[in-house]
């Protein structure tokens, strides 16, 4: 039923317009639509929504990814743009410099994936991925 469907992500902003001037000024991002509460931004093959929302993400897992060719120059430009990357040491997961290395982990074109992870102005998780081939 949905095999061939569109898969577009949602993500909320307390603050719409704090959310565009984030994406624009430190991911570069303009939106390619907007109406009342809601703004659409569309990369490559895929798109998200950034919408007006009272209420808040929860942060505690990643809520939109991008994957990239290299993630150390993409981490590198971000950094020089003000973006803030998380930094985790927990038994079995850690970044280093922001990057952790993750065994096995999606997309499934390779043997494990590179990731990173920053959140945005309205605390939304937002990954960046590069898959690991053998």
């Amino acid at each position: 039923m949905l095999n061939d469907s569109e898969v577009a992500t949602r993500l909320p902003a307390q603050d719409l317009e704090r959310a565009r001037r984030f994406y624009a000024d430190k991911l570069g991002l303009e939106p390619v639509e907007q109406r009342p509460g809601g703004l659409r931004y569309r990369c490559g093959r895929g798109e998200f929504v950034l919408f007006q929302s009272a209420g808040a993400p929860s942060g505690e897992h990643t809520q939109m990814a991008f994957t990239v060719a290299d993630i150390e120059a993409v981490v590198s430009r971000l950094r020089d743009r003000g973006v803030v990357f998380e930094e985790v040491d927990t038994p079995g997961f850690r970044t280093v410099d922001g990057i952790a290395e993750i065994e096995g982990n999606y997309p499934s074109v390779g043997v494990g994936e590179r990731a990173a992870w920053f959140r945005d102005s309205e605390g939304n998780l937002i990954g960046i991925g590069q898959p690991v081939h053998s």
